[in-house]
């Protein structure tokens, strides 16, 4: 048996699990040719024996791997960009994986990763399941999760937004305006940015003096759709909304488009405020009111993040939540008396 208070060797670990320093070898490269049942028995005791590979080791490949659940938004186009530029200083490159769903990657998306060996991960996702994350820390694959949809464990680095005060500063500014009736259209019901952002809406609502209506508070899905969808319901009350704070981008773009086919002008009879305020923003019709949510500075946060991490172990776990303001355009008015 190996004692349990030195560090394992590799040559230790391959006797107690029966097979050659190559196998092993192997097995931490992310190599294929290895049984699945072979596989899982040294992944096993590396993590029994909480065997890591030191950071900065040469055999390390020059990329950046970034992991999303889905690459079809223009939130995604932001995220990609900012990593470029860091990787681009770098001398770096950059390699998409779409793998899983929101909540974390897919268990065979460990596999190719291994394989690849690059400099640090960065990932789009509520968190990481605890055997992904005790095998890239066995590696030494740094790894940091950008704008996380929940609330990641402790041990895991994390680059945010302070989505709250976006919240806030956005319901605020409709009230300023003279608003009362305003709805909020958030996000998932399982996304804690969804409850943070909401919560800024009712800070402000509460702050004024502003009874909330319940049937104003809406869970959708960050969409276009969704925003189009829960927007209809909204406008077609006998006593409607006048404003709506939409926790994106896209959702606000939905609330337009449901407004134009109900006959509304946007912001004479509907002032609407989004959040992100992605490029497509300021094109819009008319240009849209927004909270800045600053996703490009924040995927350059992550990266350069991966990086130092790559290069050295961090005496702290890093979690950092960038400042969110809001941007006034065209979409939002006063009221019409009475």
């Amino acid at each position: 048996m190996i004692d349990s208070g030195r560090k394992v060797k590799l040559n230790e670990l391959a006797a107690e699990a029966g097979v050659s320093l190559s196998t092993v070898s192997k097995v931490l490269n992310g190599r294929s040719d290895v049984s699945a049942r072979t596989r899982t028995k040294v992944e096993d005791l590396l993590g029994k024996h909480g065997y890591q590979r030191r950071p900065g080791l040469p055999s390390r490949d020059t990329l950046i791997e970034l992991v999303f659940p889905e690459l079809e938004t223009a939130w995604a186009m932001e995220i990609i960009r900012g990593v470029e530029n860091v990787a681009r200083t770098n001398d770096l490159s950059v390699v998409l994986t779409e793998s899983g769903d929101r909540h974390s990657p897919s268990p065979a998306w460990l596999t190719g990763v291994l394989r690849r060996r690059p400099v640090g991960v960065v990932l789009v996702f509520a968190d990481l399941a605890a055997e992904a994350k005790a095998t890239l820390q066995s590696r030494a694959i740094p790894f940091v999760i950008i704008d996380p949809a929940g609330d990641p464990a402790s041990d895991v680095p994390a680059i945010g937004s302070a989505n709250w005060s976006g919240g806030l500063v956005a319901t605020r500014h409709l009230i300023e305006l003279g608003h009362t009736r305003i709805a909020a259209i958030t996000g998932r019901d399982d996304m804690m940015c969804s409850f943070a952002r909401l919560d800024g809406y009712r800070s402000a609502m509460n702050t004024a003096g502003i009874e909330i209506d319940d049937r104003f508070v809406r869970f959708g899905n960050f969409r276009v759709d969704g925003g189009r969808s829960i927007a209809r319901e909204l406008l077609t009350m006998p006593d409607r909304p006048t404003a709506i704070f939409a926790g994106s981008d896209l959702q606000a773009l939905g609330v337009i488009e449901a407004a134009r086919t109900l006959g509304l002008r946007v912001p004479v009879d509907l002032s609407i405020v989004g959040y992100d305020d992605l490029q497509l923003a300021q094109w819009s019709s008319p240009a849209l009111t927004t909270v800045h949510q600053p996703l490009t500075a924040m995927a350059e946060e992550a990266a350069r993040l991966v990086i130092r991490m790559s290069e050295s172990t961090l005496r702290t776990i890093p979690r950092m939540d960038l400042a969110t303001r809001l941007v006034v355009r065209d979409s939002t008015a006063a009221p019409i008396a009475g």
